[in-house]
C-alpha cells in the first residue's frame, strides 16, 4: 500500500465517522463539557460556548427518542434473565422520555415555547430521567460483565493447556469484556454528570467537576463510535 492509499483509507475513516449525526453530537458534547470545565460556572467566553453548544446539540437529537422507543418494544435475546430484561427496558423507557422532554426544552430555549418556568421544570424532569437511565445502564453492564466472566472461566477450563488467545470465541469474549468495561465506566461517570447538572450536591460536584466528567464520557462516546477499517474499505 502506497502512502497515498494509506491517506485515502484514513480519510475514508474520517468521512465515515463524521457522516454520523451521533458522532457530530458527541464531538459537540466534548466541546460543551470542556467549556463547562474551563468556565467553572463563571460568566465569560467559556460559559457562552457551553450554553450555545448545549442548545445546538439538541437539534441533533430531534426525534431520537424513537430509537429507544423501538428498543423498548423490541424482543430481547432468549435466555436473558428477567431482572436484566426489566433493567434494559427501564433504561429504554427513561432514555426515550429524556430525549422526548429534551425537545420541549429546546422549544423553550429557542423562544417557541413561551412558558419558561414550565420548560425549566420539564428540563429538570428530563435530567432525572437521564440519570435514571444511566443507573440502569450501570447495573446492566455490571450484570453482563459477571455473566461474561462466568462464561469465560468455563471456556478457559475447556481450553486448558492451549493458547487461549488463538481461540476465536475466547478473543471475541475478551473484546466484549473490554467494551463492557468501557461502557460501565462511562455510565457510572454519567451519573455524576447528571447529579452535577441537577445540582444535587453543589458543594462536592461543582461545574468544573461536572465538566471534567462530562468531557471524559464524551471522549469515550467518540471512541465507541469509531468505525472499523473494514467498513471504510467497503465504502
Amino acid at each position: 500500500m502506497t502512502s497515498l492509499d494509506a491517506t485515502r483509507a484514513e480519510l475514508a475513516l474520517v468521512v465515515l465517522y463524521l457522516n454520523k449525526a451521533e458522532a457530530r453530537d458527541k464531538i459537540c458534547r466534548a466541546i460543551q463539557y470542556g467549556s463547562k470545565f474551563l468556565s467553572d460556572g463563571q460568566p465569560g467566553t467559556a460559559q457562552t460556548v457551553d450554553k450555545n453548544t448545549s442548545l445546538a446539540r439538541k437539534v441533533f437529537r430531534l426525534f431520537k427518542f424513537v430509537n429507544d422507543l423501538h428498543g423498548l418494544i423490541s424482543p430481547v435475546p432468549q435466555g436473558t434473565p428477567l431482572p436484566l430484561v426489566l433493567l434494559g427496558k427501564s433504561k429504554n423507557a427513561l432514555l426515550s422520555t429524556f430525549l422526548f422532554l429534551d425537545q420541549i426544552v429546546w422549544l423553550g430555549r429557542s423562544g417557541i415555547y413561551k412558558n419558561k418556568e414550565r420548560a425549566d421544570q420539564i428540563g429538570r424532569i428530563s435530567l432525572f430521567c437521564w440519570m435514571g437511565s444511566s443507573v440502569c445502564t450501570t447495573l446492566v453492564e455490571i450484570a453482563e460483565l459477571y455473566r461474561l466472566s462466568v462464561s469465560m472461566k468455563k471456556l478457559e477450563k475447556d481450553l486448558k493447556n492451549t493458547d487461549k488467545l488463538k481461540n476465536d470465541l475466547y478473543r471475541s469474549k475478551l473484546q466484549k469484556s473490554k467494551e463492557r468495561d468501557l461502557a460501565l465506566i462511562k455510565s457510572a461517570m454519567d451519573i455524576v454528570v447528571a447529579i452535577g447538572l441537577l445540582q444535587l450536591a453543589p458543594t462536592k460536584i461543582t461545574p468544573r467537576v461536572t465538566g471534567a466528567f462530562g468531557f471524559i464520557t464524551s471522549l469515550i462516546s467518540c471512541y465507541q463510535l469509531l468505525p472499523s477499517p473494514q467498513k471504510a474499505k467497503a465504502t
